[in-house]
């Protein structure tokens, strides 16, 4: 997370939407462990990372659809859900975000 916050604080500053995606949990092997996180601006903007990369294109999909309509969601990748494969989560395990935007 501290990684984020000069991204995060330009962001404020600069009044973009954002919505940040966390690890909330994880079976099996998986990226990144419960906490990482990734913040995604109005603009498409990334920073930090949910999984190393190989899910993050779906999660930015995820989190643009969070800042147009101002939800709040659970989302799960894993070795099973075809999309998942399609964007290489291959590790054999399940993540789960929550997604959220920022309310500065």
């Amino acid at each position: 997370m501290r990684e984020l916050l000069k991204d995060l604080k330009a962001w404020q500053r600069q009044g973009k939407k954002t919505a940040i995606a966390r690890v909330v949990d994880v079976e099996g092997s998986g990226p990144r462990l419960p906490g990482a996180a990734m913040a995604v601006n109005e603009d498409g903007a990334v920073s930090g990372s949910v999984s190393g990369g190989c899910v993050e294109g779906a999660v930015v999909v995820e989190a643009l659809e969070v800042i147009a309509d101002g939800s709040r969601r659970m989302v799960t990748f894993g070795y099973s859900d075809d999309e998942a494969f399609a964007v290489g989560l291959t590790c054999g395990g399940t993540i789960h975000l929550f997604l959220e935007t920022l309310d500065w």
